[in-house]
């Protein structure tokens, strides 16, 4: 049985609503995690039966991948990030009083074997494929060139926030 942390049970200190709690509750909406992650597991590592260290979830890795992309940082720095803002932990479903988070070298590897098995070329084809993932390209658009709310022609759903968005 896992253990909840304070801050997983709901008693952090967090009230108001950020731009970025706003924008990353957007993405969570936009995003269709499930397909992508089908897409990447077939290529993901497995659990070995001589023991070691259970690899971190798919979704939980390509989270963190979209994250350090939105964001624009370094491996390290999605790393130090990754601690010092609990809503990223909460976005990546990680919980932040767990004793093994994904570090730096973790965080290359993944991005490491999308390269490999050219897996962010076909991300980004299925980012545009259907219409959610089409407003996940118009909110970029929105977010690159304006900080106030716009609304996404596509849904009708509100786009807000500044924010890098790369690929």
């Amino acid at each position: 049985m896992k253990q909840t942390t304070l801050a997983t049970a709901g008693f952090g200190l967090v009230t108001k609503c950020t731009r970025k709690r706003v924008f990353l509750d957007e993405m969570n909406l936009v995003v269709s995690w499930t397909e992508l992650v089908a897409l990447i597991t077939p290529h993901s590592p497995v659990a070995g039966a001589k023991g070691g260290r259970p690899p971190f979830a798919v979704e939980t890795m390509l989270r963190i991948h979209f994250l350090q992309q939105w964001s624009g940082l370094s491996d390290p720095a999605m790393e130090e990030a990754r601690h010092d803002v609990s809503l990223y932990c909460e976005f990546a479903h990680l919980d932040p009083g767990a004793s093994r988070l994904p570090d730096e070298s973790t965080i290359l590897r993944f991005r490491h074997l999308l390269e490999q098995h050219g897996l962010s070329m076909q991300i980004m084809a299925a980012s545009y494929g259907t219409h959610s993932e089409k407003c996940l390209f118009k909110a970029a658009q929105a977010l690159r060139t304006a900080s106030a709310r716009t609304p996404c022609r596509g849904c009708g759903a509100a786009i807000s926030g500044r924010s890098i968005f790369t690929w």
